[in-house]
């Protein structure tokens, strides 16, 4: 396992301690956060260096943005750092509000009708979750 300063390199950022302790912070957790849960978690912190943050990390492959719905951006760590998420599913839970990223299941390739050119792709599933069935 590649160690976090390696994998910020990897993607062309430099591993500043912030940086370092917002990735090691988005690893631990099983659900997609919102900025304003970082903002909670680093309530000592500049709230733009949080932003930038996560901007950096998302325009350079760390993290991707997921819209499930609720009119709050959420970020989540992209699996196995591939530079560009692999299109996934995610599940948004109607009782305890989390969503998570369903990366097993992959959103099919779709056929669009001549001169439509997708620029995006989001699918949530909603529902329960397995903590509150």
């Amino acid at each position: 396992m590649e160690d976090i300063s390696s994998i910020l390199k990897k993607h062309d950022i430099r591993p500043t301690a912030m940086r370092l302790l917002i990735y090691q912070f988005l690893k631990d957790k099983d659900v997609a956060l919102a900025l304003n849960d970082i903002e909670i978690a680093f309530d000592n912190s500049e709230r733009t260096t949080l932003y930038r943050t996560i901007k950096t990390f998302e325009k350079n492959g760390i993290v991707h943005q997921i819209d499930d719905g609720t009119g709050v951006m959420k970020y989540a760590l992209d699996e196995e750092n591939a530079g560009k998420a692999a299109l996934h599913l995610h599940f948004h839970c109607n009782r305890c509000n989390e969503t998570v990223c369903l990366t097993d299941h992959k959103i099919p390739h779709i056929n669009l009708p001549s001169g439509y050119r997708a620029e995006d792709m989001n699918l949530v599933l909603k529902g329960l979750c397995d903590k509150c069935t």
